[in-house]
């Protein structure tokens, strides 16, 4: 039992991305986007640092495990009331850009993809489950990464307003809980994601990055005031991959780095979506890198009125930090780099877990920001056993994230204002960083593996029926 309150009105759920579970990449009329390109397996995580990348599609040579996924565009009934049998409040999802826009810069968007949509949320409701939307989660349309370069062309903001619009517009009645872009600093270190172009030398590597974020941050903003004009009552936020980062010693040289590491990853984007400026620290950095900004006229005051009312994150991990690191410190499982923690076991997939240091992150974002906030992403990738019986015993997953909601709730009594948590991959589908199917997160099982087989066929893993009591308590019965 825990001894920690959760609001009444607390969000449980749980959290997906279109380009992960729909599928039926060619379907409604859909262009392609930036998943669609990136091939299956442990090779996606170098695609994804390739300055190389040519964003094609080479079936004779790769596996694409987003094409199909897990086929939630003809499944989402099943799958969404099994989300109502374990007494979800909430639903996080995201709108695929290219369902609505297929090359991103039409002008009329495509009915067919709004009314999927359309479907999709209704069917959320009849179960009272209230969807979270992300506007954009690694999903840019392939064209604008072609033709226009990504988030580096200022004309995509124009596009992306677009977008904004139309889906504010149709879905008003429907959505009153969203976010813009998905885990927005990841673009510091997977531009392809998030920004939608490749890093093609490092020493070019700043200048176009922080131009391209200056477009992602007025976008933001665009859609941000959008929302709050055509829904009155929503609540939009921003959404950051948030690592809390340790010094590896007391040295003061390991302190300043871990600070500043800190510093550049997880506040620099929070604090220009949340505070509306540009944060002092960062103009230090401008400096040092050489980096100057095209800024236009009425941006920066475009930036303070378009400010977020809550920050969604993701948590996954901590980052320990030292400034000179052998290879063999190195903790190259983390993605987002650091020394290994001694202090910490990992993953099957090298994921430092470290159930305190979510507990330390929301006091850290509170402190900052004073605004409400939303634990959007949080999980445990691992390896999975069918039973001869059918059953599917993950008693890892449990402890993971039984420890993770009892730091919520020791954060909630620390004062902090958390409307709710979402865990990461209540379904299991592609893993974003791998392409595997293996990787699985869900309470739900999905029949598919890494190599496109499997009948899709859902199994509720022992999972599914804790969180169900977790849920139907409050996060009492954990």
């Amino acid at each position: 039992m825990s001894k920690n309150q959760f609001p009444e009105d607390f969000l449980w759920g749980g959290a997906t991305a279109a380009n992960q579970i729909e599928g039926a990449y060619k379907e409604g009329n859909k262009g392609l986007n930036v998943a669609d390109v990136l091939p299956g397996g442990k090779e996606r995580y170098n695609f994804l640092f390739n300055p190389g990348f040519d964003f094609e599609i080479h079936p004779d040579s790769y596996y694409y495990p987003n094409h199909e996924a897990i086929d939630f565009y003809h499944r989402y009934k099943e799958d969404i009331a099994l989300f109502a049998e374990m007494g979800f409040k909430a639903f996080r999802m995201s709108i695929a850009w290219t369902r609505i826009f297929p090359n991103g810069d039409e002008v009329e968007p495509n009915e067919e993809g709004l009314a999927f949509y359309d479907r999709i949320f209704d069917e959320l409701h009849k179960y009272g489950i209230e969807p979270v939307v992300t506007i954009s989660h690694y999903e840019m349309p392939l064209h604008l990464v072609k033709e226009y370069g990504g988030w580096r062309n200022r004309q995509v903001i124009t596009f992306f307003e677009r977008y904004a619009k139309t889906v504010l517009t149709r879905y008003k009645d429907k959505v009153k809980y969203w976010m813009t872009f998905n885990e927005i600093n990841s673009g510091l270190v997977m531009p392809i994601n998030g920004l939608g172009f490749a890093i093609q030398n490092e020493e070019d590597q700043y200048q176009p990055t922080f131009q391209a974020y200056h477009h992602q941050f007025v976008a933001s903003a665009i859609a941000v005031k959008a929302c709050h004009e055509i829904i009155p009552n929503s609540q939009i936020g921003c959404m950051i991959l948030f690592a809390p980062v340790y010094s590896f010693d007391s040295n003061p040289q390991n302190v300043m780095y871990s600070l500043q590491e800190e510093q550049l990853f997880n506040y620099f984007c929070g604090d220009v979506q949340v505070r509306g400026e540009y944060p002092a620290f960062i103009k230090r950095y401008f400096k040092e890198h050489d980096i100057k900004l095209d800024i236009q006229d009425g941006d920066l005051a475009l930036l303070k009125e378009g400010v977020v009312d809550y920050v969604g994150f993701s948590y996954y991990m901590s980052r320990t930090e030292k400034k000179v690191k052998s290879d063999e410190e190195s903790s190259e499982g983390n993605v987002i780099g650091g020394v290994r923690n001694p202090f910490l076991e990992a993953s099957d997939w090298g994921w430092e877990i470290d159930p305190e240091g979510l507990r330390i992150s929301l006091n850290k974002l509170y402190d900052r920001y004073q605004k409400p906030l939303f634990v959007v992403e949080n999980g445990l990738g691992a390896y999975d056993k069918v039973e001869e019986d059918g059953s599917i015993h993950d008693d890892y997953r449990i402890d993971y994230l039984r420890e993770h909601i009892k730091a919520m709730g020791e954060a909630i009594e620390d004062g902090v204002e958390l409307m709710g948590y979402t865990s990461w991959g209540c379904i299991d589908m592609v893993s974003m960083s791998t392409g595997e199917f293996s990787k699985r997160y869900g309470y739900i099982y999905v029949d598919k593996h890494d190599d496109g087989s499997g009948t899709l066929e859902r199994k509720k893993k022992k999972s599914f029926f804790w969180y169900k009591d977790v849920i139907a308590t409050n996060g009492e019965k954990l």
